[in-house]
């Protein structure tokens, strides 16, 4: 097969034969030809319907022709210069517009990126050292939130990868999730941190939501402490509905974050916040960020396409709800209580109940996962590979769609 041939050449040119890890599917990963709307087209002949959706950030589906049509555009003009550009301006004012929390934006070219530099602006700004963060939460790949699940509560962080200093994951403490006591416990004895940085709805185990109140005890805790509440929304940002978690539950956290969606498919990260805190940032303030791609106008453009046409299709969001409703009431009942979904985000946990946290939803059974996926990819359905990444469905899914894909989960079951 063909991609079995690219896989082994692969491996000879880029570490593990993939750019991410996720993608090192066993034997060997799938390589995509083509996509379009809900589907992939492999390098092997296969048509899959898709929902990975580049884990997230198409929530219109492949090759939107709203979106492409914005590329094709730009392309014409240039697709770097270096200088500011007036769409930067009319992104960022759609941003904020969506967002009560949010006064100014800065881009960047990935949510790792973003998420980096909320952290640093934090810390510029409160001038404390240390930051909070949820276990099993995912932030980007940068040295200060690699840190091992189940270390740094109440004790030094230990690295989470090799090449990641101590002295630097020391600085970072971490909570299980929808538990306030611990944040409570850890903000009675630390009062040298400058932020909680979480996702509102947990997305790369997940999705793990939050329970009745919880986001709202964290925003009344942090604020008590006079430390930053950081939502980190890359994932859910306009996934879930106009302004992200942080308006469907009702949160004004201090800096955000925002990527995938929010470009359109197209590399992306913003971190967003209060006026009087993004006014550090460089070249305003002392806290320094940069990056020859930033706000990079191809990226800005898919991303105006995008969020004006989520904002002129009201009936979005409802439409993309149903279709995971749609799936989860096609399971047999006995699954249907560890079936987790938020809109159009959606996974099946292979435990006796949905996890509430990190700890719990590591407690599935990944060998029954991985039979089942292995199942789904033969009835041409592409799951994300792993028990904890969560699914995605999106505007180019069809109604049969979400039939094959409810009655091959059965199936597979």
């Amino acid at each position: 097969m063909k991609s079995s041939e690219l896989f082994d050449i692969a491996k000879t040119l880029i570490p593990g034969g993939v750019s991410s890890p996720v993608r090192a599917i066993k034997p060997y990963p799938f390589y995509t030809k083509r996509a379009n709307g809900s589907r992939i087209y492999t390098e092997d002949g296969d048509e899959l319907i898709d929902c990975c959706m580049g884990y997230g950030p198409l929530l219109l589906g492949h090759c939107h022709p709203v979106v492409k049509a914005a590329i094709e555009e730009q392309a014409t003009n240039g697709w770097l210069y270096g200088t500011p550009t007036e769409k930067e301006i009319e992104l960022a004012k759609i941003i904020a517009c969506d967002h009560p929390s949010i006064d100014m934006c800065r881009f960047v070219s990935s949510g790792s990126e973003a998420t980096m530099a909320a952290i640093r602006l934090a810390r510029g700004y409160t001038n404390k050292k240390d930051i909070i963060k949820v276990e099993g939460g995912f932030h980007g790949a940068h040295d200060g939130v690699l840190i091992q699940a189940g270390s740094g509560a109440l004790t030094m962080g230990v690295p989470d990868s090799a090449g990641v200093i101590p002295d630097v994951v020391s600085h970072t403490m971490q909570v299980p999730y929808n538990d306030i006591e611990s944040l409570e416990e850890i903000l009675s004895k630390n009062k040298d941190i400058a932020a909680f940085i979480l996702e509102p709805v947990m997305g790369n185990v997940g999705p793990v939501l939050p329970e009745k109140d919880y986001l709202k005890e964290v925003r009344k805790i942090t604020a008590e402490n006079d430390v930053l509440l950081i939502m980190d929304e890359v994932i859910c940002g306009y996934r879930v509905g106009i302004g992200g978690a942080q308006v469907m539950y009702d949160i004004k956290p201090d800096i955000t974050t925002l990527g995938k969606i929010a470009g359109g498919g197209l590399p992306m990260g913003i971190f967003a916040g209060r006026k009087e805190i993004m006014e550090l940032v460089a070249p305003a303030g002392p806290v320094y960020q940069a990056g020859t791609f930033s706000g990079n106008p191809l990226s800005v453009s898919a991303g105006i396409a995008a969020l004006r046409y989520i904002h002129e299709n009201s009936g979005l969001y409802d439409k993309l709800d149903g279709f995971t409703k749609e799936i989860e009431d096609y399971l047999p009942e006995r699954y249907r209580n560890s079936f987790v979904r938020l809109g159009s985000m959606f996974k099946l946990y292979f435990r006796d109940s949905p996890p509430s946290n990190y700890v719990e939803a590591k407690q599935s059974d990944t060998e029954k996962f991985g039979k089942f996926w292995k199942g789904m990819l033969k009835e041409g359905i592409f799951l994300p590979p792993s028990q904890f990444e969560t699914n995605f469905v999106s505007a180019a899914h069809t109604t049969g769609d979400i039939e094959k894909i409810s009655e091959a989960y059965c199936k597979c079951l």
